[in-house]
């Protein structure tokens, strides 16, 4: 008899985790082994079950999904997971897949489009919801931002003058300004108001 795939599911929601659960029910095929409700007890569930497959969510409390899926590659580097999220952004799931996730898909994916997803992951295949790997097609590797870049930009998203931002980060506030035109440039955006509005919407910058 072949064994049941063993499935651990990390979702903070619990209406959610409520009906993926019975996305399970009654497949004798899959068995959903632990349900995580935060980005640590993903990595101690994972680490006690060693599932098949783990389905993660990236907008998680204590610890986020993308750091909960890198210490559980650190932890097994055969590790095989599957994202599940509303982050929608290019940059959400370029940052998901670099980190180890194998698989990509929004949370308007219906039920059977899941469970294809979790078999080729298992089979250690690549699967992307079709929108997704539209937008990472399009993604321009070059507008990858250094991690200095990323904090001024966090800040520039909050509304901080270059004063206030050389002021946070301990820097001049010319070094400032060269960060904040390298990032328009890098986002192909004209300038800082459009620089916030593209940094949410592909998903480098998330609000509170």
């Amino acid at each position: 008899m072949t064994r049941s795939l063993r499935v651990l599911l990390v979702e903070d929601h619990f209406l959610a985790r409520m009906a993926l659960r019975g996305i399970f029910n009654g497949r004798p095929d899959m068995t959903l082994v632990a349900e995580a409700a935060n980005g640590i007890q993903a990595v101690d569930l994972y680490r006690e079950h060693r599932p098949d497959v783990t389905i993660m969510d990236l907008g998680l409390p204590q610890l986020s999904g993308l750091e909960a899926i890198r210490r559980i590659r650190s932890l097994d580097p055969s590790a095989r997971i599957l994202v599940l999220t509303n982050f929608g952004g290019s940059e959400d799931a370029h940052r998901a897949l670099e980190a180890g996730a194998s698989a990509y898909l929004g949370k308007d994916t219906g039920g059977e489009e899941l469970i294809e997803a979790i078999l080729a992951v298992n089979r250690n295949e690549r699967y992307l919801q079709e929108s997704i790997a539209a937008r990472l097609a399009e993604r321009d590797p070059s507008s990858d931002l250094t991690a200095r870049e990323l904090a001024v930009l966090d800040l520039l998203v909050k509304g901080c003058t270059n004063r206030e931002i050389a002021h946070t980060l301990g820097m001049a506030e010319k070094t400032a300004r060269i960060h904040v035109s390298n990032i328009l440039r890098k986002l192909e955006v004209a300038d800082r108001t459009e620089a916030a509005v593209a940094a949410v919407h592909r998903g480098i910058i998330h609000l509170d």
